[in-house]
């Protein structure tokens, strides 16, 4: 947009709309500004009828609007990719995987479409740095491309461009206290509360869902991952890990965990003089010294 004012410039269509009203909004010449920005958002898959006006327009856009698409997840045919990128239209993906040799290839392919070389360590940390903080990357990527060009980057050449660290995802923090890293758990919470503006009553509720799970696995007659897949209702590695974090602890580190969780509550409401920040602090300390506990008695 530059200096140019929004509520001349940019026009949206969410939720209820009609898509040729949309399209007809971005063929309409701008009023008082050099472009139009037309944006649309579908939440769910595109009908026939929008799929047939969308590419009757595609195939002969407005030189004077730029479109913004925005698709969600939603699979799209080869036939409507080839259709935007012969009009020069570009697809981005906003959202990371979340396994890890799937997100580091997702971040090899951003690097190297802006044309940055980042040895393996200043790439693990910007990747680590960033964390779920993704959009951030389009500014980082820019700044450092000035700055060095086509020269490698390496950590010292990176961190000054880094600024804060950024969020993380809430499995983060439940995977370090089940493995019982104290300082990793620590970490999380802590990005989670400030780069991710987490309250740490949203984080509570996250971990006592987490702990609730695994309660679930309580039972005896629980002994594959295809029990724990029907007791949880969900499939694969995430049922194998909880198994894994329920077996460490057991039934005693899991109510041992809702005991701190009621009292972390309790003081977050005001039972304490405590900063908020310090009962998180305590809270995710003790929870994850629970794995470790039950594996030295063992």
């Amino acid at each position: 947009m530059g200096e140019e004012d929004r509520s001349l410039m940019v026009e949206e269509f969410r939720g209820d709309f009609v898509m040729a009203a949309a399209t007809e909004a971005a063929s309409t010449p701008p009023f008082f500004t050099e472009r139009r920005v037309i944006v649309i958002g579908c939440d769910g898959a595109l009908s026939k009828d929008d799929d047939e006006v969308l590419a009757a327009y595609l195939a002969q856009p407005a030189d004077f609007t730029d479109l913004v698409l925005n698709l969600g997840t939603q699979k799209l045919s080869a036939g409507f990719k080839k259709l935007v990128t012969s009009t020069g239209g570009t697809f981005t993906d906003v959202s990371p995987p979340t396994r890890a040799k799937d997100r580091r290839e997702w971040w090899e392919t951003q690097v190297a479409s802006h044309g940055l070389k980042l040895d393996n360590r200043s790439f693990g940390l910007m990747v680590d740095w960033l964390g779920e903080d993704v959009a951030r990357f389009e500014s980082l990527a820019a700044t450092l491309a000035s700055a060095y060009g086509e020269r490698p980057i390496t950590v010292e050449m990176l961190e000054p461009f880094l600024g804060a660290k950024g969020d993380v995802q809430p499995w983060d923090l439940t995977d370090s206290i089940d493995k019982g890293s104290s300082t990793d758990a620590l970490l999380a919470a802590r990005r989670m509360m400030t780069a991710g503006e987490r309250h740490p009553l949203q984080i509570l509720a996250q971990l006592h869902n987490h702990y609730a799970r695994l309660a679930k696995l309580d039972d005896p007659r629980i002994a594959t991952q295809a029990d724990a897949e029907s007791i949880l209702g969900i499939k694969g590695f995430p049922a194998q890990k909880a198994l894994g974090a329920f077996r460490t602890i057991g039934p005693d580190g899991v109510r041992r965990a809702f005991e701190l969780l009621a009292r972390a509550d309790s003081d977050l409401r005001g039972g304490t003089g405590l900063e908020v920040d310090v009962v998180m602090d305590v809270l995710v300390a003790r929870l994850a010294r629970l794995a470790p506990a039950v594996s030295r008695r063992r």
